[in-house]
């Protein structure tokens, strides 16, 4: 398994990781990143739109 990208950053201090992924917001944003570089794709059927679930 390779290593966690977030949590093994040379260097990062709490203020640069809070700087960098202190709301919701930003760390969706980085998980989208990390997870789907290109775009989001569903890998059964190829569509590129998703739904959130809110009820959890």
């Amino acid at each position: 398994m390779s290593k966690n990208k977030v949590q093994f950053q040379k260097g990062l201090s709490l203020t640069d990781f809070m700087t960098e992924y202190g709301d919701e917001q930003q760390c969706r944003s980085f998980i989208f990143q990390v997870r789907w570089p290109q775009g989001f794709c569903c890998p059964e059927c190829g569509y590129d739109k998703f739904c959130e679930i809110k009820s959890r």
